[in-house]
C-alpha cells in the first residue's frame, strides 16, 4: 500500500466546537521502533471528547488540537523491532497508552488519547505495538471504533460489580455505555431497568432487552419505581452515568448493592443518603475504562456473542464538526461515528 506524504486532520483552533476544522497538508508521522503507523478507518465519539473540543477538563490540551479517543484502523507500516503485528492488521487503540495490566499509575491515568495526549481524528497515528487489540473477526472499522472507551467502561463496570446470572442491573440513558451495559448484562442472565426520557427511546431498549422501563422526565423521583420494579428488594448494580442522581442510584441499591461511577452528563454535583449508604452497604466506584488485558477480554466475549454495538450515526470526517454538533444535542441513541476511510 502506497502511504502519502501528508493526510488530513479534524482540529481545534480555539476552545470551541465551531473552531473544528478539517485541516490537510499534515506530514504523515513516522513510526519509531517499538510503533506501528495505522491508517485510521473509523473514530468514536464520547462526552469528554465534547469537553476536551471545550477546553472543560484537565489536563487542557494544547491548541491547535486533534480530538477523539477511539480508533479503529489497519497497520500500513511496521517500524523496527515490532513483533506483535504486520502490516494488513485491523486494530483498535487503547485510550490509556502503557496500561497494560492491573491497575492504572497516576502518571497513565493523566496520559489519555485526545485528552493529556493528541487526539486521533486524523487519516495516519503512530502508536506502540504493545497500546493496540486487534479488531473482532467480522467487525467492521465503524464497529470496533466504539469499543474502547464505551463498552470496555460498560465492561468494567459489570465485572467490578460482579455480574451474575438473575442480577439486576439499573442503566441510564441512550448513550454508548448504557446501551453497552444493557447488552453485556442481557447476555449474562441478568434482569436490567433502563431510564430514558421518551417513550420512543423507551421502546428502542425494550427492543434491546430491557425488562423494566422507566421515563425518567415523567418521573424524576425514580427511586421508588425502580426498588417497585424489582419486587422492593432494590438493583444490584447501577451504572451511574448521568452523575448527579447518584444520591437516587444509592437508595435504589439493594444490600450489597455497587454503582459505578462513570461520568456526569447530569452535573457534577450529587446528594447522597449517608444513611442508605451504610444501611444497605452500597459500594460506590469511580469506573475509569479498562486495560489492554481486560480490553483484549471483552474482544474474546464479542466474538462468541451475536451482539454488535448500537450505531446512531455515521459523518464523514469532512462533516466532523456536524458529528460534534449532533453529540452536544443529547438527542442520539447509541454510539456517533466519524469514517476516515471506506473499509
Amino acid at each position: 500500500m502506497s502511504i502519502p506524504s501528508t493526510m488530513r486532520a479534524l482540529r481545534c483552533a480555539t476552545p470551541d466546537i465551531d473552531a473544528l476544522a478539517l485541516v490537510d497538508g499534515l506530514p504523515v508521522p513516522e513510526p519509531g521502533r517499538g510503533q506501528v503507523l495505522l491508517r485510521v478507518h473509523a473514530v468514536s465519539l464520547n462526552f469528554r471528547d465534547l469537553l476536551a473540543v471545550r477546553a472543560q477538563m484537565s489536563p487542557v490540551p494544547a491548541l491547535p488540537f486533534v480530538p477523539g479517543s477511539d480508533a479503529s484502523g489497519e497497520v500500513v507500516a511496521v517500524g523496527e523491532g515490532v513483533g506483535r503485528w504486520r502490516v494488513g492488521d485491523r486494530l483498535m487503540t487503547s485510550f490509556v497508552p502503557g496500561w497494560h495490566a492491573g491497575a492504572p499509575t497516576p502518571a497513565q491515568r493523566a496520559r489519555t488519547l485526545g485528552g493529556g495526549l493528541p487526539g486521533v481524528l486524523q487519516d495516519y497515528i503512530v502508536a506502540s505495538e504493545e497500546d493496540l487489540v486487534r479488531v473482532p473477526d467480522g467487525w467492521s472499522h465503524e464497529q470496533a471504533s466504539t469499543l474502547a472507551i464505551a463498552a470496555l467502561t460498560a465492561w468494567s463496570v459489570l465485572a467490578d460489580g460482579g455480574l451474575r446470572a438473575g442480577a439486576t442491573v439499573l442503566t441510564q440513558g441512550c448513550g454508548g455505555v448504557a446501551l453497552f451495559a444493557l447488552q453485556f448484562a442481557k447476555a449474562a442472565g441478568a434482569r436490567v431497568i433502563s431510564l430514558s426520557s421518551s417513550p420512543d427511546r423507551l421502546e428502542r431498549l425494550r427492543a434491546l432487552g430491557a425488562d423494566a422501563l422507566l421515563d425518567y422526565r415523567a418521573q424524576p423521583q425514580w427511586t421508588g419505581a425502580v426498588r417497585e420494579a424489582c419486587g422492593g428488594a432494590g438493583v444490584d448494580i447501577v451504572v451511574e452515568t448521568t452523575g448527579s442522581t447518584l444520591g437516587q442510584s444509592v437508595a435504589a441499591c439493594a444490600l450489597g448493592g455497587f454503582i459505578g461511577v462513570v461520568g456526569f452528563v447530569g452535573g457534577l454535583e450529587a446528594q447522597v443518603p449517608v444513611r442508605q449508604l451504610l444501611g444497605s452497604m452500597v459500594r460506590v466506584q469511580g469506573s475509569f475504562v479498562g486495560s489492554r488485558e481486560r480490553f483484549e477480554q471483552m474482544v474474546g466475549a464479542l466474538e462468541r456473542s451475536p451482539q454488535r454495538p448500537v450505531i446512531d450515526s455515521v459523518f464523514e470526517l469532512a462533516d466532523g464538526r456536524k458529528a460534534f454538533e449532533h453529540l452536544q444535542g443529547g438527542r442520539q441513541f447509541g454510539k456517533v461515528v466519524i469514517r476516515l476511510a471506506n473499509s
